[in-house]
């Protein structure tokens, strides 16, 4: 999950929340914030980022139904012309156990998730043996070049 309008830790740790209240969907457990660049438009705010692993007894498709029906409690807009652009939200549907779909407007494993840090970097803190079907162990993945070089941060919270 990803937002950078709007007060994005805020977005961000309510989206947590919300997930976590579903009748079919139980939260077991999120990772810390992450500040992040962003990818591809630089003219906007960095990102704030988290991973949260979910119970769920949900479809693939009808999760990601719930997720985007979260962005629009948080008032998410997609511009089809601005794709990496600024958001209130962004929820991704990245691993689905062990499947692999690839339906229109479905792909699972999420296709660029082995290629961010910012997905990356949180899901290692949850879960760093983790195998991305087709990718790799997420522990030996954050350890290529190219990721490394991606600006990601853990933001640190007071107590």
């Amino acid at each position: 999950m990803g937002s950078n309008l709007d007060e994005p830790e805020r977005q961000v740790s309510a989206a947590m929340d919300q997930l976590d209240a579903g009748a079919h969907c139980q939260v077991a457990k999120c990772s810390s914030l992450y500040r992040s660049a962003p990818m591809g438009d630089q003219q906007q705010p960095d990102f704030i980022n988290a991973v949260c692993s979910i119970h769920i007894q949900l479809s693939p498709r009808a999760v990601l139904d719930h997720l985007f029906n979260i962005e629009r409690d948080h008032q998410r807009i997609r511009y089809v012309d601005r794709p990496g652009g600024p958001r209130s939200l962004d929820l991704d549907l990245l691993l689905y156990g062990d499947s692999q779909i690839d339906e229109p407007g479905l792909t699972v494993p999420h296709p660029r998730m082995h290629l961010r840090r910012f997905v990356l970097l949180p899901l290692s803190e949850i879960a760093p043996k983790l195998y991305i079907p087709g990718h790799g162990l997420v522990c030996e993945l954050l350890n290529q070049d190219q990721i490394k070089r991606q600006r990601v941060s853990q933001l640190v919270t007071q107590a």
